[in-house]
């Protein structure tokens, strides 16, 4: 073989490389002044093996998004479904293969509640009734960009085993609360009790008194506890209507003072009004409770990522971060008379809201409260545990 044969069958070579087939290979027993033949063959050694590393690769990632429980769907700019795994199928399109399909047609066929949180601009969650029992989703979006198109893609995750893991821990950790603040109760009124019948008996009836105050102090306490608790448990779903910011912080002030920072939104809000004030009741009180005087109390008030964001800031002693990532939780507190039931309440109020809360350190010390509630949102689904149905 001439070099000029060597050449071309070189450029041959390529145009198979091209069409991804990195089987051929070219005989060495040529006139070969330029090494062609030799590179080319390795060429094709380190295509094949990069080749097959990414078939693996390809092979390995199908059968994991094959065997997920959860239900993905990527679809492009144009809005066409380009892929959808086994469990999106029969999640979303009775097992028939949702590739080539309009999004918005997929989702335009299913339940108002899917549809509701596939409308949301953020994650979400969402039950469907079942035969015998509710199924729990969790809705995820995340966007990125293939071949500078843009791509969407939407997660929808069963919740239903987590929620009942997650329910099981808190109905544990509801009884040793609710155990030990009986214990703390019951244990010195049955003491104070025996004292009292000892003092009833003895010379000593003027100590009576001073007993049955101790008595009457920790009943209270018991009460307010037990009313507490009740209060998590019957929150009721909440009734959002527009609501203009300005007169209805004003009606907060009147109870707790602290100062407005920044403009308002000139819109009005869509939340439950009576909930809300609730919650920026006990923000603010917290607030006060933690050091803060009533002119170091700010509110901050200013639309944000399709909705709006409400800071509640103080100047008090401030939460270590340990304290701030359990301050949410039902009955902790670090006051000592505190039952840990307001910012539970609080979050309660702001997950039934479809929003979110978090707490941070604010610069120059204090604490800041922050809540995020979409514009106009329907209420996130209760937790519940079936099947997803189509309309």
């Amino acid at each position: 073989m001439r070099p000029g044969d060597v050449a071309r069958a070189v450029g041959d070579g390529l145009l198979a490389y091209g069409e991804q087939d990195y089987s051929v290979r070219l005989t060495t027993r040529v006139d070969d002044p330029w090494d062609l033949v030799r590179r080319f063959n390795k060429l094709g050694d380190l295509l094949r093996r990069s080749h097959d590393d990414v078939f693996q690769k390809e092979m390995m990632l199908e059968t994991v998004l094959g065997a997920t429980p959860t239900a993905i769907v990527l679809d492009n700019e144009a809005g066409r479904v380009v892929y959808a795994n086994g469990t999106a199928r029969e999640l979303l399109g009775d097992g028939q293969p949702l590739e080539g399909r309009s999004y918005d047609d997929l989702v335009a066929e299913l339940t108002p509640e899917v549809r509701d949180a596939l409308a949301r601009p953020g994650d979400a969650l969402f039950s469907v009734e079942g035969a015998d029992r509710n199924d729990v989703y969790d809705v995820a979006r995340r966007f990125f960009d293939i071949n500078s198109q843009r791509h969407r893609l939407t997660m929808i995750r069963p919740l239903g085993r987590e929620l009942e893991r997650r329910d099981a821990e808190a109905w544990k950790q509801a009884i040793r609360v609710i155990g030990h603040e009986l214990n703390n109760s019951l244990a010195p009124i049955t003491s104070l009790v025996h004292s009292a019948q000892a003092l009833v008996e003895g010379p000593r009836a003027d100590k009576l008194r001073g007993v049955l105050v101790t008595v009457e102090e920790r009943t209270r306490h018991l009460g307010m506890f037990l009313e507490g608790f009740a209060r998590l448990a019957r929150l009721p779903r909440p009734s959002p209507e527009e609501v203009a910011w300005a007169p209805f912080l004003a009606g907060v002030q009147a109870v707790h003072p602290f100062t407005i920072a920044g403009a308002l939104p000139s819109g009005p809000g869509w939340f439950d009004r009576a909930q809300l004030q609730q919650v920026i009741i006990n923000l603010v009180k917290n607030a006060h409770e933690a050091g803060s005087a009533g002119d170091q109390v700010e509110v901050r008030v200013a639309p944000a990522d399709g909705g709006v964001r409400i800071q509640v800031l103080d100047r008090g002693q401030g939460m270590s971060e340990e304290v701030r990532r359990r301050a949410l939780l039902p009955f902790y507190s670090t006051k000592k008379s505190g039952g840990g039931i307001g910012l539970a309440l609080s979050r309660e109020i702001v997950d039934a809201h479809a929003g979110r809360i978090g707490l941070s350190a604010r610069d120059g010390g204090g604490t800041v409260v922050e809540l995020w509630l979409p514009d106009r949102c329907p209420p996130s689904a209760d937790s519940a545990s079936g099947q997803l149905a189509r309309r």
